[in-house]
């Protein structure tokens, strides 16, 4: 190869790489600081939500509810060491949120250990998860029905043989197994459900048939089945919280978080501020008037037919609120490498109810000046029709398709890999972000392998191609639901998946679920 032609094309390469500024984040008394971590221990939160502080209840088992307030206890002093840069020590809740969290929950309901015993090892998985959700689901509505008091947070601990055993893949060891279907095979379950009547049995294959419209996932499945109630809801396992006490046949932790304590409090304590109704931050700087949306599109694999589909939209604004709109039902999988389209009114229909919410919301900025439409599949024509028909002519509306790429590699001297933040345009509706990376103020890399980008696309519409990186950048900040750096993707769509889990987790065809705030999903 020629020397000069490849010291040419490296020399256009370099000239081409951006550094965008980490974005800053907003706290209290109009404060900036690009750790969210540094913003609550110096500032506090923008906003700090209810004076009364966190009103929470407390579902488990008698060890989970007994671990998780003894953990309440433990986060309201300081947790790590001040001299770890990479690592920031946690200052205790009200130091870092400005409000109580009392250690006394408001309610405690107790989930009976033997029966949860018991259903955690049910044969039929989708029997096992139904019966399991059930156990938690009912105690959670029967205080519900029983009370005045409300609950801002419905913490629901969960012990680790739960979680090993109540998801897609597990099994459960032959010696362990309880017979719950009454010898009723699958065969016999699916005619239930698909309408025939049987004369043996047929409560029991009734209410067999009726855990086969669930996904097998606890977490998604209660998730789901609380959404009608408009519950706010958190989930954590045993060991997360207490990881000491839980431990494994050897007498050993089962997972040594012991490093990791002031990660969890930080995670943990910030998810509690929001779902209860703070606000912790938002993007310092970001253009008003302008509205993203994060497409989601689930395969439904419960339907019966195979292009089935859910579609949703995450709507996130300026000031980093968000809320789910579900969309329309339809064959919206096509099969072709993973492919999702819907048509022109159900992509209008999903659009308009995200512009009136904005509306709502914003009367300053009626309709938003600039709406960014998020999805890590492209869209086509008739799709952009129903964009563009739920909009006026004093909105811009610009389709952005994100992925992550694997090919393009971006490689330091040294042994540090690209820093967080580094962008390659190619040209105007295509480039490419490292929102992975050496993070200079921490002065680490948390990852074992080389960084991938993020290959971002205008499929339709004109934007500036570096406004459209540097939003996408700013969007990693906005994780409400944890409490770190950025993440490796914008909001909009880092939740993509675990929203369309949670919407298609049940009979999603039965439900008509409304907008509520994104809290309710994650």
């Amino acid at each position: 190869m020629d020397p000069m032609k490849t010291r040419t094309r490296r020399e256009r390469a370099n000239r081409r790489l951006l550094l965008i500024d980490e974005p800053k984040l907003l706290f209290n008394y109009e404060q900036a600081t690009e750790d969210p971590r540094d913003g609550l221990t110096l500032f506090g939160p923008l906003e700090k939500g209810r004076p009364y502080g966190i009103r929470y209840a407390a579902v488990g088992t008698a060890d989970g509810v007994r671990r998780l307030k003894a953990w309440v206890s433990r986060v309201q002093l300081p947790i790590g060491d001040p001299r770890d840069v990479a690592r920031p020590s946690y200052p205790g809740f009200e130091a870092a949120f400005g409000i109580p969290w009392s250690p006394t929950p408001q309610f405690e309901i107790i989930i009976d250990s033997d029966e949860l015993r018991k259903r955690i090892n049910f044969a039929d998985k989708h029997h096992r998860v139904y019966k399991v959700v059930d156990l938690y689901e009912q105690g959670i509505l029967g205080t519900i029905s029983s009370e005045e008091s409300p609950v801002d947070v419905w913490f629901v601990v969960v012990p680790d043989e739960l979680y090993r055993n109540c998801r897609p893949q597990s099994t459960i060891a032959p010696a362990c197994r309880v017979e719950s279907t009454g010898g009723l095979s699958t065969e016999v379950i699916r005619e239930v459900a698909g309408g025939q009547m049987l004369m043996f049995d047929h409560d029991l294959a009734v209410e067999v048939s009726e855990a086969y419209e669930y996904e097998v996932n606890f977490h998604n499945q209660l998730k789901a089945r609380l959404l009608r109630r408009h519950l706010v809801t958190q989930i954590v396992r045993e060991s997360t919280i207490a990881h000491e006490e839980v431990l494994n046949e050897v007498g050993k932790p089962l997972r040594d978080l012991s490093k990791v304590q002031p990660d969890i409090a930080w995670h943990l304590a910030t998810a509690a501020f929001y779902k209860s109704g703070g606000r912790p931050w938002k993007i310092s700087g970001m253009r008003e008037g302008v509205c993203y949306i994060g497409v989601v599109f689930k395969h439904a694999e419960l339907a019966k037919d195979p292009h089935m589909a859910c579609c949703a939209a995450q709507m996130f604004l300026d000031s980093g609120d968000g809320v789910v709109f579900k969309g329309n039902n339809g064959p919206w999988y096509t099969g072709k490498r993973g492919q999702f389209h819907v048509d022109e009114n159900s992509a209008r229909d999903l659009v308009t109810k995200a512009i009136d919410a904005y509306s709502a919301r914003h009367p300053k900025h009626k309709p938003p000046r600039e709406l960014f439409i998020h999805a890590k599949t492209k869209f086509n024509e008739a799709e952009w029709r129903g964009f563009k028909s739920a909009t006026g002519p004093d909105t811009k509306v610009v389709a952005v398709q994100i992925q992550e790429d694997s090919d393009l590699k971006l490689f330091r001297p040294g042994k540090n890999p690209v820093l967080r933040g580094t962008a390659l345009p190619i040209d105007d509706n295509m480039g490419y972000l490292w929102t992975r990376g050496l993070v200079s103020r921490l002065r680490t890399y948390v990852g074992r392998e080389v960084p991938n980008a993020l290959v971002i696309k205008i499929c339709r519409g004109e934007a500036n191609m570096k406004t459209v990186l540097s939003d996408i950048f700013g969007l990693t900040k906005l994780n409400y639901n944890a409490c770190r750096y950025g993440d490796g993707e914008p909001v909009t769509l880092k939740f993509a998946d675990a929203v369309g889990e949670i919407l298609t987790a049940g009979p999603v065809f039965k439900d008509d679920i409304p907008p509520l705030p994104f809290k309710h999903y994650v």
